[in-house]
């Protein structure tokens, strides 16, 4: 008896412990954290999304995936209910993606903020708040998909006209230009050996010469050196003849004086005359031709004009005849 009441109280001491550490890791985990509901509303692709799936804001977790459903009222639109921390700092500007973790495939939704309204959004259990649901990563890579295959399709069509039978027979026949410009050079570097193994002695030549016309620079330049003397020479001589100049000035200055106070003046008296005698004959023709023999009896008297003494008024009928 006292064996088989052993074992009992010692089946029950650990049907209780058992209890116990139950009770104990239940309260440990409880989440005690206070959640309201947001929705979040999808028009695209949810692919890798289930409930329980955690909700992350910036990295951090503040909730978890309530429900995913059709919104009946708009046909291809879903709807996500989610359960985020009270505390956590959704404003109006608040928005939802879907994150991968890792390469497993599985999806949890990414809350973010463009900071452009800071105002709080009252949400609750009757009157639910939504959120909007941006495209991911994969959903915009699928969006660009039609871009990049466009790009691709043109980069391998460049590609194909790159490597077309045209551009290889260019391709070879520039490689020939090149050899041939090549071979070209090497023959040209061949005949010019002579040549630079002549270059020495014209160094040498060329060194001479310039030691000569340096010579002959100082001998020109020396004070005492013919070119100095020559020069010396044709100054002498350029002095006499300047003073010959001299003299042939003053004998040019003295006869323009003697032109204009002695010759032109009598040249103008003679003119004067000239064109006094002209006059005369002017008048002497003209009298001669007007009255013939006044040559013979001379040039009679002239009748009085008005005002001279004799003078008489015609009569007015001989006016009027």
């Amino acid at each position: 008896m006292e064996n088989k009441s052993h074992a009992f109280w010692a089946g029950l001491f650990t049907i209780g412990l058992g209890i116990t550490i139950g009770l104990a890791v239940f309260w440990f985990n409880l989440d005690r954290t206070v959640r309201i509901p947001y929705d979040l509303i999808s028009h695209t692709n949810v692919t890798g999304l289930s409930t329980d799936a955690d909700v992350r804001y910036r990295g951090l977790q503040v909730g978890k995936v309530q429900s995913i459903r059709f919104d009946r009222a708009h046909p291809g639109t879903i709807v996500i209910r989610i359960l985020v921390d009270k505390n956590a700092p959704i404003t109006r500007s608040t928005f939802g993606s879907l994150g991968l973790q890792g390469v497993t495939g599985i999806a949890f939704v990414q809350l973010d903020d463009t900071g452009t309204d800071l105002a709080p959004v009252p949400t609750s259990t009757k009157h639910v708040a939504q959120l909007p649901m941006r495209p991911g990563l994969l959903d915009q890579l699928q969006q660009r998909g039609d871009a990049l295959l466009s790009e691709l399709e043109s980069v391998a069509g460049r590609a194909d006209a790159m490597l077309s039978d045209q551009t290889r027979t260019q391709l070879l026949a520039a490689a020939t230009s090149l050899q041939r410009a090549a071979d070209s050079v090497n023959e040209l570097a061949q005949a010019a050996k002579p040549v630079a193994a002549q270059l020495p002695g014209t160094m040498n030549a060329l060194t001479r010469t310039l030691a000569s016309t340096n010579a002959l620079v100082s001998t020109l330049s020396s004070p005492s050196g013919p070119l100095v003397s020559n020069l010396n020479k044709v100054g002498s001589a350029a002095d006499r003849a300047g003073g010959a100049l001299v003299t042939m000035d003053a004998s040019l200055q003295e006869m323009s004086a003697r032109l204009d106070y002695e010759t032109l003046p009598r040249v103008s008296a003679l003119a004067t005359d000239v064109s006094g005698a002209a006059r005369a004959f002017d008048r002497a023709a003209a009298t001669f031709s007007t009255s013939p023999r006044s040559l013979l009896f001379g040039v009679g008297r002239a009748q009085p004009g008005p005002g001279e003494p004799g003078f008489a008024w015609p009569a007015a009928g001989g006016a009027r005849h």
